[in-house]
């Protein structure tokens, strides 16, 4: 694994691992938990998921499994439209869908994660043990993970929920995924960059605030330094789902609120 790509081969997957696979001519990457046996848990756009009401919502017909002519043998049951919870099981080659394998990292230095400059690669928070992770994901399979929205509750959110147990107190801020803070991040940074022009013309000069003010933004969002997360077990998590100790701020949208009672 490199300082600029985290690519690698079968034979060196791990139950517990994150990975996920670039998805719309690497616009988008679809995220997922390995659990073994060839398998991976991730979160998909289902049932009772919700878009973002925008042009953004196209990327997400490309983030399920593989749809094809012969139905897969070893994990047909994806395909089950009965599923609403949005988390599914499948095969390594359906939630591949012809893409290449990747592996999300951990616990990466600053400098690290500052030089890859494509957020949703890495973090610079802790992963809990592989068998932690793993019972995340196989009890967030049968119980679901809330209601999918790009920004604030993504494939990726779920990875990171399910490598961390951290999840963002209140979502009507951006949640944790770092690919949805650079799809954010990169046109303010564009944007904030601007009132430059009032001090230089020198277009490097620009480009160059630019891309601190979008490092900047990545560094501050992350999971790992995020104030604004809580730990969470997933069984917690379905008794406030179930109690009503969430709250809604937008239709379909569980918001979690800060409490530990």
């Amino acid at each position: 694994m490199g300082l600029l790509s985290n690519r690698i081969d079968r034979g060196s997957l791990k139950p517990g691992d994150h990975i996920y696979s670039w998805r719309a001519a690497y616009i988008y990457a679809h995220h997922g938990i390995f659990i073994g046996d060839n398998k991976v848990v991730h979160f998909t756009r289902r049932g009772q998921e919700v878009g973002t009401g925008t042009v953004l919502d196209v990327l997400l017909v490309s983030s399920g499994p593989r749809r094809s002519l012969v139905p897969c043998t070893t994990c047909t049951h994806t395909n089950d439209t009965d599923a609403t919870n949005g988390v599914v099981s499948s095969c390594l080659d359906c939630f591949l869908s012809g893409g290449i394998l990747y592996r999300f990292e951990y616990s990466v230095s600053r400098a690290v994660f500052l030089a890859k400059a494509r957020g949703g690669t890495c973090t610079l928070a802790v992963s809990d043990p592989p068998e932690t992770v793993v019972h995340r994901a196989k009890y967030l399979l049968d119980n679901g993970f809330g209601c999918y929205n790009v920004f604030k509750n993504n494939c990726e959110d779920f990875a990171i929920y399910c490598k961390t147990g951290l999840l963002v107190v209140d979502q009507r801020t951006m949640g944790q995924s770092g690919q949805a803070v650079s799809i954010i991040g990169g046109p303010l940074a564009a944007v904030l960059s601007t009132p430059l022009r009032l001090v230089t013309t020198n277009v490097y000069g620009m480009a160059a605030t630019a891309v601190s003010v979008y490092c900047a933004s990545r560094y501050a969002a992350d999971i790992g330094m995020r104030k604004d997360v809580m730990k969470l077990g997933p069984e917690d998590l379905t008794r406030r789902l179930a109690t009503g100790a969430l709250t809604v701020v937008e239709p379909g949208v569980p918001t979690l609120v800060a409490n530990n009672n």
